[in-house]
């Protein structure tokens, strides 16, 4: 089993809860490239990956289109703390086979851990309701677009937070939340702040 993972507490977690479960060999990576070459080298049953970072210019999406490009076979769990269905939708069409929550506990991992190494998807009943309704309702593809990090600035600004505030909930610079809401208001074809929020709260609204 491979896990990539840029927090070593997580790593560490997910890998006693492997070797609990039996799975003889954990490899571990803290980045995108290391963990495309370790996969490439061992070619490991299982893949548990986050998508919360970027590595030499590579998305966790990215991460999982190449394995999968490189073994159409490869069974992939992400596990990440954004319940966004807009996100899982996109995780699952490119193509992970599960989507775990970091904070639903050891037993709800467990069960995607073996249920994606069976290699069956895996979601969570409440993520799998609203990504259903994602699709149903067909909302506008810029959606689509947006990185874990943009959707996850998103749902901040549905709340009504400022970019400082937003900054200091993700632990990132004010600037890097200015350049990224730039980014976003492009993505989504609006010209304001305002734009953005209002777009936000519609998100927000729809999912409720």
């Amino acid at each position: 089993m491979l896990v990539i993972d840029d927090h070593p507490i997580v790593m560490q977690g997910v890998r006693r809860l492997a070797e609990a479960a039996g799975v003889a060999k954990v490899y571990e990576a803290a980045d995108i490239v290391s963990g495309y070459r370790l996969f490439h080298r061992h070619r490991p049953a299982l893949v548990v990956a986050d998508l919360s970072f970027r590595d030499d210019g590579l998305s966790g999406l990215s991460l999982i289109r190449r394995i999968r490009a490189l073994d159409p076979a490869a069974r992939i769990l992400v596990f990440s703390m954004h319940a966004d269905p807009v996100l899982v939708s996109r995780a699952l069409e490119s193509g992970a086979l599960g989507f775990a929550l970091k904070d639903a506990g050891s037993d709800a991992f467990l069960e995607a851990l073996d249920a994606v190494h069976a290699g069956r998807g895996y979601l969570p009943h409440a993520l799998a309701t609203d990504v259903a309704m994602l699709n149903r309702s067909a909302r506008p593809a810029p959606l689509a677009t947006l990185s874990a990090r943009e959707l996850q600035i998103l749902s901040l600004l549905s709340q009504g937070k400022s970019y400082d505030a937003i900054a200091s909930a993700m632990a990132v610079s004010y600037r890097t939340i200015i350049n990224a809401s730039s980014s976003m208001r492009k993505k989504l074809g609006v010209e304001s702040r305002a734009g953005l929020v209002q777009i936000a709260v519609n998100r927000r609204n729809a999912l409720l």
